[in-house]
């Protein structure tokens, strides 16, 4: 059973949600407070957080950023927060969707499976050798002329999807889906920014990238 931890210091909505999730077959431990969260992260190894931002203690952004110094566990932030600042900053940090308050349970199921098929596809044992890199898929661990290269998140996501496509196109619209999830697909901007950050650390030469082709207007491809 898919177990979910909710983190939301509004305990009547934690309970809907919980036994929402509950009726839908997934197994459902809510934490109310930042330090809840933390120590339950570790705790009860959920397959997939559910966070809201605001909480008292350690706040949502402080529970991520802890979560993420030792897990890649998907994590989609719950917030009212409408603020598009408020969205890239949890994103940078490491949060894989996030989904603005008021929402309808049948969005965020759907958002929950895109998050655990992206978890799932990263199991496999693809290692990929291009050049002066080493990309170990299942390990999600990326070496640069032997020296191992620290990726966010985000940068990790395009990587994957694009080397596990070696030589073919994918467009902007199925990455931004891929990595960031549904209702993304508008947002050529972050994937622009991802990338110029992933070139940076992998290419040789990130003005003239031999790896991480763009395909203006199009998309983009890895060239191996």
């Amino acid at each position: 059973m898919t177990k979910i931890l909710v983190v939301d210091d509004d305990r009547p909505f934690a309970r809907a949600l919980s036994i929402g999730l509950g009726a839908h077959g997934f197994e459902v431990v809510v934490a109310n407070d930042g330090s809840a969260a933390i120590v339950d992260a570790a705790r009860v190894h959920p397959d997939i957080i559910l966070l809201d931002l605001g909480l008292p203690g350690y706040t949502g952004m402080e529970v991520l950023e802890a979560v993420r110094a030792w897990s890649d566990v998907p994590v989609i932030v719950l917030s009212a927060r409408h603020q598009g600042t408020a969205k890239v900053a949890a994103l940078d940090a490491g949060a894989d969707d996030y989904v603005t308050k008021p929402f309808g349970i049948e969005e965020l199921l759907a958002r929950i499976r895109a998050a655990l098929r992206r978890s799932t596809s990263d199991s496999d044992g693809s290692v990929v050798s291009a050049g002066a890199l080493h990309i170990d898929l299942a390990a999600r661990r990326v070496e640069r002329a032997g020296v191992l290269v620290h990726l966010t998140p985000k940068e990790w996501g395009v990587v994957a999807v694009l080397v596990r496509s070696p030589g073919h196109l994918v467009t902007q619209r199925d990455l931004l889906t891929q990595v960031w999830g549904p209702g993304y697909e508008g947002e050529s901007e972050y994937l622009r920014t991802v990338l110029a950050r992933v070139r940076r650390k992998l290419e040789d030469d990130p003005s003239a990238p031999r790896h991480f082709i763009t395909e203006p207007g199009v998309g983009y491809r890895f060239e191996p």
